[in-house]
């Protein structure tokens, strides 16, 4: 099988070509879905001339079936829940502000890592491009694109290397705009379309968004449209 990208910032620089018309937008921020999705948006951020930050999202899975999600929560203190869920568990609200607290504490501990003491950028009223190496389900990338929603964002913008072609047109529909530069019809892991797909640790992630924060410091106010 021909493979799509060498590695991920490959990836980075084929992709921003697609994305060449958010180049030099001050109302423009790309975020990346760690861990894989960073080198991926770092390399877009780059060419975008655009702030990088990191959206991280956790799932909250119902208390002893913690593969079914009850919601999730993200970056900026957002909480997204799935109510058809919740409406079946019994003691939902207990259960879940309990499995909310245990996974802010993980998420707020992974910024901190992640961000070395730099705030969070501001991401109201900004185009916010949505950066991962690549979509399986789409589940953690729903779940971001719902909670930038709520943080007020003016625009959502999916882009990924790769994906089945149904999740790309589930995130279609949901995304303001997505690009999938690659959309194989028998996809069956994002791994196959990288020559290499190694791990990114911590502190590739935290290189990453300290070299992007020193090229490009946060830009100031949105501007209008």
């Amino acid at each position: 099988m021909e493979r799509a990208f060498s590695n991920r910032a490959e990836a980075g620089r084929q992709l921003a070509e697609k994305l060449d018309k958010y180049a030099g937008r001050k109302d423009v921020i790309v975020l990346g879905l760690p861990r894989g999705g960073v080198p991926v948006a770092y390399e877009v951020a780059k060419r975008l001339r655009a702030p990088l930050d990191v959206f991280i999202v956790r799932k909250l899975g119902v208390p002893g079936f913690e593969e079914l999600a009850a919601g999730a929560i993200a970056s900026g203190g957002v909480r997204v829940l799935n109510e058809e869920v919740m409406r079946a568990i019994p003691y939902a609200d207990e259960a879940i502000e309990a499995v909310t607290a245990r996974e802010t504490t993980e998420l707020e501990r992974r910024e901190r890592i992640y961000r070395e003491g730099r705030p969070p950028l501001e991401l109201r009223d900004r185009i916010a491009i949505l950066v991962d190496d690549g979509l399986a389900t789409g589940a953690t990338m729903r779940a971001a694109v719902k909670a930038l929603r709520q943080s007020g964002a003016a625009k959502v913008v999916v882009a990924v290397p790769v994906g089945p072609p149904d999740t790309c047109l589930e995130l279609e529909q949901l995304a303001d705009e997505t690009t999938c530069l690659s959309t194989p019809p028998f996809f069956q892991a994002v791994g196959q379309y990288y020559e290499d797909f190694s791990q990114t640790s911590d502190a590739d992630v935290r290189e990453l968004l300290s070299r992007a924060a020193q090229e490009q410091p946060a830009s100031g106010e949105p501007e209008e449209e």
